[in-house]
């Protein structure tokens, strides 16, 4: 790999945004659609272009300088297309990337990031235990250190870290309802019943697409929460912000564009279909012009 991007200043910064420009969302695949359905649930006059890396997923398993650099260049690439604003819809890419992206952009391109939803378990566990089941890299970060620090230790819940490095490939297969995939969860999510957790966070944005498989595993046994509406939320306040919000119904057939980058586009449109609400007007097409 080259060195990491982006580098500082901002070069040629391109024009300032207008309101009816695309918002980018940026994950190592296709699970940060779970973020992308949210926001277009909740801000359904935005066009939205979606920017999955496919030829690099999963980032979990790799070192912190490489999903540092991949991130870099997902977030440069949907600048230079235009997008007014970004959310990085990856725990493991905001936890090693937003600092830099925020400091290198600025007021240039907003970003917004992702740290799972802690602090909503936290609040309503009746246990003192939650679960927050996420990847390696994302338990290495800073970003949920610091609410395990500031939220839970003072009022005494405890946190269980449960990683795995499975559940990530049966999403982008498809495969979350599979026999594999049952057995998978259950060897993870047993223990943490054992030891009375009643709140499960799921800290990848890939795993809301296992919720359906999970409840019906754990019928009334674990509440699952996540960070989707809370990202679409503060997406929209940070367009607000910035005057950017759409008011206007977009012309624009496609309001869910998807990009990838693992030309692999014609083998994930059945999986996605199956993912996106059928209001929802999308496209998925492969990267033809990677920006260096």
């Amino acid at each position: 790999m080259s060195a990491i991007l982006p580098l500082f200043p901002l070069s040629n910064p391109m024009p300032h945004a207008m309101p009816d420009a695309p918002i980018g969302i940026f994950d190592s695949g296709i699970g940060g659609l779970s973020v992308a359905l949210e926001i277009a649930r909740h801000l359904p006059n935005e066009r939205i272009v979606y920017y999955a890396d496919t030829a690099h997923v999963p980032y979990g398993p790799r070192q912190d300088h490489e999903i540092r650099e991949l991130t870099a260049q997902a977030m440069e690439w949907l600048y230079r297309k235009g997008c007014k604003a970004a959310v990085v819809a990856c725990n493991t890419a905001s936890a090693f990337s937003l600092d830099y992206l925020r400091e290198h952009y600025g007021a240039h391109f907003p970003i917004v990031g992702l740290v799972p939803a802690l602090k909503p378990a936290v609040l309503q566990t009746e246990s003192k235990v939650v679960a927050v089941l996420a990847t390696p890299a994302t338990f290495r970060g800073q970003l949920i250190k610091d609410v395990i620090q500031h939220f839970a230790e003072p009022v005494g819940v405890k946190v269980l870290a449960v990683t795995c490095l499975e559940l990530v490939p049966f999403v982008e297969a498809g495969l979350q309802h599979s026999p594999e995939c049952n057995a998978t969860l259950k060897s993870l999510l047993d223990p943490i019943l054992a030891q009375s957790a009643d709140y499960l966070v799921l800290g990848c944005t890939h795993y809301p697409f296992l919720r359906q498989t999970i409840q019906q595993l754990y019928p009334h046994q674990l509440t699952l929460v996540d960070s989707g509406l809370a990202v679409a939320r503060q997406t929209s306040r940070i367009l607000i912000k910035h005057q950017l919000l759409s008011t206007v119904k977009s012309s624009y057939p496609c309001q869910l564009e998807c990009v990838v980058s693992g030309q692999n586009a014609a083998e994930l449109k059945p999986i996605i279909k199956r993912l996106i609400d059928a209001e929802i007007s999308w496209s998925v097409e492969n990267i033809v012009d990677n920006i260096r």
